[in-house]
């Protein structure tokens, strides 16, 4: 991509920060982050003001909903928001980076018109229904069964890490509707579902982590009847449309917060020279390290972005290399953060020992750093598979 910014990109930048100081001292109060029903009601509030100035779907297709932005538009985007302290998705997360953008790719145009629309206004919520309790990184070891009767899908079986499925309306889901046979591999009978969280024979029990937040939840599902179209892609073509979210997922969702480990790396800086810990030398190369890191993982960023426009929006596998790099670095970055709090590092409360709590999933969420590992082995450098 072209690192120098045009004319007009110049100015979609000063007319983004334009809106953004206008906007942003109208907002309520943050809500309580423990407040999943509140947080959900601040996300989508601050999602339809995204919609209504014209910067919902920024980067999606102007047939799927988006403004069609160049790449470089998309992250002055991320860039500016980020700077100015906007919300990020929240609650909408799924929906925006994950399931929107694989509906907008695989989804026919009736879907499309279903569900990108509420999505993009803030709407409605979704939560993503992939992992279970014996098929975690092992994804295509899922269990949960779909049997087909005439024009639904008869659903039973349970996910868990559900993001956001106690305040989500619709589930992006994986099924079998094959079973698993044999010799057969496994991600062979696989469906990707729409699953609306009110139907008949859906359960949520939501899941406090080591941070005392509730974004994950068990779903249970007792004979939940899914009507056949809402599949989106071909009955047991789900491990492919899967991997569609999961590029996503891996490639451009995470974007956003690199520029936020950036300013949070910034903050630490400063708060190491107020308190004296700016004076020990290894701290400083330590922190001069993980700057280093950011502005690569931003370049590749740039990259990702630029190859996902390139090849109709869906990224590539550099999006593993981003994923399992960023994940380590965020984790370096709250590591610091604890260095440099001393003693405050103990405090529960405070916002950085919370996001050090939170980093440490980050190696395991959206893919564990393993099988980032075996996919850039396979896929990048061409060695062959592990047995």
């Amino acid at each position: 991509m072209d690192l120098a910014f045009t004319q007009d990109e110049e100015d979609f930048r000063h007319g983004l920060r334009a809106w953004l100081a206008d906007v942003l001292p109208t907002l309520p109060d943050r809500p309580d982050p423990a407040d999943w029903p509140a947080r959900r009601a601040y996300d989508c509030g601050w999602q339809r003001m995204l919609y209504d100035a014209g910067y919902a779907g920024l980067h999606w297709p102007k047939d799927a909903g988006g403004r069609g932005a160049t790449p470089t538009q998309h992250l002055i985007f991320l860039e500016e928001t980020e700077r100015a302290g906007a919300p990020y998705v929240g609650a909408n997360f799924v929906g925006l980076l994950h399931a929107g953008p694989t509906i907008a790719a695989e989804g026919t145009p009736a879907q499309r018109a279903r569900w990108l629309p509420p999505i993009l206004r803030g709407d409605q919520v979704w939560c993503q229904g992939f992992s279970e309790p014996d098929a975690g990184s092992d994804l295509a070891s899922l269990r949960t069964r779909a049997e087909r009767d005439g024009d639904s899908y008869v659903v039973s079986g349970s996910k868990i890490w559900t993001s956001h499925a106690e305040v989500a309306d619709w589930c992006e889901l994986l099924v079998r509707t094959t079973p698993m046979g044999p010799g057969t591999p496994k991600h062979r009978g696989i469906t990707w579902l729409a699953l609306p969280m009110d139907a008949p024979g859906v359960t949520v029990r939501p899941l406090r982590t080591l941070a005392g937040t509730a974004e994950f939840a068990e779903v249970f599902l007792d004979e939940v009847r899914v009507p056949v179209d809402h599949r989106i892609g071909a009955e047991n073509d789900g491990w492919r449309v899967t991997m569609v979210t999961l590029s996503f997922e891996r490639g451009t969702a995470f974007v956003g917060e690199v520029i936020a480990c950036r300013r949070v790396l910034e903050a630490l800086a400063r708060t190491a020279k107020a308190n004296g810990r700016w004076d020990d030398p290894v701290l400083r190369r330590r922190l001069g390290r993980i700057a280093a890191a950011c502005a690569a993982l931003w370049r590749l960023t740039q990259w990702n972005v630029s190859e996902a426009q390139r090849t109709g929006g869906v990224p590539g596998v550099g999006g593993s290399v981003f994923k399992l790099r960023f994940s380590e670095v965020r984790q370096e970055l709250y590591e610091a953060a604890a260095e440099v709090l001393g003693p405050d590092a103990l405090d529960a409360g405070h916002e950085w020992v919370a996001d050090r709590l939170s980093s440490l999933s980050y190696t395991i969420a959206a893919g564990t750093s393993q099988i980032q590992r075996n996919i850039v082995a396979e896929r990048i450098l061409g060695l062959p598979k592990g047995r």
